[in-house]
């Protein structure tokens, strides 16, 4: 197998002590930035089933991502305002899938 390209680097953000305990720690949701395919670098985080109470629909395949299913929440860096929900193989298949069909608003 080769070398994709892709670079992954971690951006976790500084500890914080969790309000009322003292000496305890807790920590932001890991980030990590990805080079997307077309050389954009895409922030990414995964999101686990427990957290995930919303119905959301992946941009990869236009199909939903129900409520505590695990998958990846990512935007294009400097750019939080367009985060999209992503099943995790939808994001890790970008790269060689073609533009997909969207639905129509109804």
């Amino acid at each position: 197998m080769g070398v994709s390209g892709k670079r992954r680097r971690p951006r976790n953000g500084p500890q914080e002590a969790a309000p009322g305990r003292s000496g305890s720690t807790t920590r932001p949701p890991a980030e990590f930035v990805d080079i997307g395919p077309d050389g954009v670098p895409w922030v990414f985080r995964r999101i686990t089933g427990s957290t995930s109470v919303k119905t959301y629909r992946c941009p990869g395949c236009d199909q939903e991502i129900r409520p505590a299913t695990p998958h990846i929440v990512a935007w294009p860096e400097g750019d939080v305002e367009s985060r999209r929900h992503w099943h995790t193989a939808c994001w890790h298949a970008r790269g060689r899938r073609g533009g997909q069909q969207r639905r129509r608003p109804v």
